[in-house]
């Protein structure tokens, strides 16, 4: 066991505190990550407030980049010194849905409490997302990462392990957008607008972002939209339906406010469906009119994590990145050191980040 420095949840909606936790050396199939950064991603702040439950003291954090700095018995095909994206997509490859395509839903546990975290003292401390990246290092499945190349900046690296690969996958991979199709986007917060760069990408018609925030539309312009609506407006969905003079082909929701569920089958054209992203807390309700979608052939259908299938995804990603088609520096709102991680993270409860990184 090593000791590095992490940011540590004891109590939910209570600051996290910065102290001094064990690591576990890399076991069979893992490999020990030296982070160079890690986003607050909101999935991380629900968390640390108790909105699902879970074990505490935990370190929570999983949008992170780095270099590998230790490998285990029986990885190959990665080395200490390789430049990696660290995700939480942790995959068995055996199990019925990896078999099947689908690795963001392996049906295969994963114990985040017995293993590679310790308190100082040696106590229990919860892998959080089988990632734990608020901290200096972390241990991780080697099927949790991808190679990258060095030159990458790590602050851009770190958004494409869930944020870019859930709004971009969501489109290309739940919704199957092709070119000439209409989508409208809730929520243009950082999933948001990158689903609005994925149905830009994807050759989209019209591209109708709606947000609670003027502010917020005029971002998404600038990530593709074609046209921004407040959602405050008194029946947004008719004024989406006049900027595409139809129902959308998809309405993708990325915030998981109830309203937005509520409203998100009213936006769709025959045929249409809503890709559900956005994470209510638990126990929170939507409603809608079942008959409708039944009578015109709609649908509503749950995507967790973009439905990525990781060494496939996300190194067309960053080619897109790099060929200047996929914007990510312009996601990042603040960079921020591990200690400043609450002011970060009320930063980006105030709804104006679009992504905070923390910078090691």
């Amino acid at each position: 066991m090593q000791t590095i420095k992490a940011a540590v949840c004891h109590e939910f909606g209570q600051p996290l505190v910065i102290e001094d936790i064990q690591l576990a050396d890399p076991s069979l199939g893992e490999i020990e990550v030296t982070l160079d950064a890690v986003a607050i991603c909101h999935s991380d702040i629900s968390f640390a407030d108790g909105a699902w439950g879970g074990t505490l003291p935990a370190v929570y954090g999983h949008e992170a980049a780095g270099r590998i700095s230790a490998v285990g018995p029986g990885v190959t095909g990665l080395a200490v010194g390789d430049s990696v994206i660290v995700t939480l997509i942790r995959a068995c490859g055996s199990c019925p849905a990896c078999a099947g395509g689908q690795p963001t839903i392996c049906e295969t546990p994963v114990d985040g409490d017995s293993h590679p975290l310790k308190t100082a003292d040696g106590g229990a401390l919860h892998q959080a997302m089988a990632c734990g990246a608020f901290a200096e290092k972390v241990v991780v499945s080697h099927r949790q990462v991808v190679k990258i190349n060095p030159d990458m900046p790590k602050d851009a690296a770190a958004l494409v392990a869930c944020g870019v690969i859930t709004g971009v996958g969501a489109v290309v991979n739940a919704a199957q957008i092709r070119a000439g199709q209409d989508v409208v986007v809730i929520g243009a917060g950082g999933v948001g607008l990158n689903a609005i760069q994925g149905a830009r990408i994807a050759g989209a018609r019209r591209i109708v972002a709606v947000d609670m925030s003027e502010e917020k539309l005029a971002i998404a312009k600038e990530f593709g939209a074609t046209d921004g609506i407040l959602a405050t407006d008194k029946k947004p969905w008719i004024r989406a339906m006049r900027a595409m003079g139809k129902g959308a082909d998809a309405v993708i929701v990325t915030v998981g406010a109830i309203p937005a569920y509520d409203d998100a089958p009213r936006y769709l054209g025959r045929g249409g469906k809503v890709i559900m992203v956005g994470m209510p807390h638990s126990g929170a309700k939507s409603s809608y009119e079942p008959v409708i979608l039944a009578a015109v052939g709609q649908g509503m259908i749950g995507s967790k994590m973009g439905d990525v299938v990781i060494q496939r995804d996300i190194p067309w990603m960053v080619d897109l990145y790099e060929q200047g088609r996929l914007k990510l520096d312009e996601l990042i709102s603040g960079r921020w050191s591990l200690d400043q991680i609450n002011e970060a993270i009320a930063d980006t409860k105030t709804g104006s980040a679009k992504r905070n990184v923390i910078m090691f």
